[in-house]
């Protein structure tokens, strides 16, 4: 095992570092475009499990159906997503928030 002078080896700083206003504002609109991806696929597999539940009759059932069934309930959940009506996306927000400035409070 080879010894390095401490000076030479690399330490990477844990505590974020400040940013100006135009980084932050990159910052938050990702934040905010995550966390409205992260409501909008909870929500098409909560109408999807839903949409299983429904008999259509006779002509139930198939492949093409299923996938179907799959676009409806991404449609459903991206009109849903959209309203801003069930508060996911923005606790998602807030928790990713929360979690990027961990440590830097004082």
């Amino acid at each position: 095992m080879v010894d390095a002078p401490a000076s030479r080896i690399p330490v990477r700083n844990p505590l974020p570092q400040p940013m100006g206003a135009a980084a932050s504002d990159t910052i938050a609109a990702k934040r905010k475009a995550v966390a409205k991806d992260f409501e909008t696929v909870f929500l098409g597999q909560m109408v999807d499990q839903m949409m299983k539940t429904v008999k259509l009759g006779p002509m139930d059932g198939g492949h093409a159906q299923e996938m179907w069934r799959s676009f409806l309930s991404r449609a459903i959940a991206e009109q849903i997503s959209r309203t801003d009506s069930t508060g996911i996306a923005r606790s998602v927000e807030h928790m990713l928030q929360a979690y990027g400035t961990k440590g830097t409070r004082t």
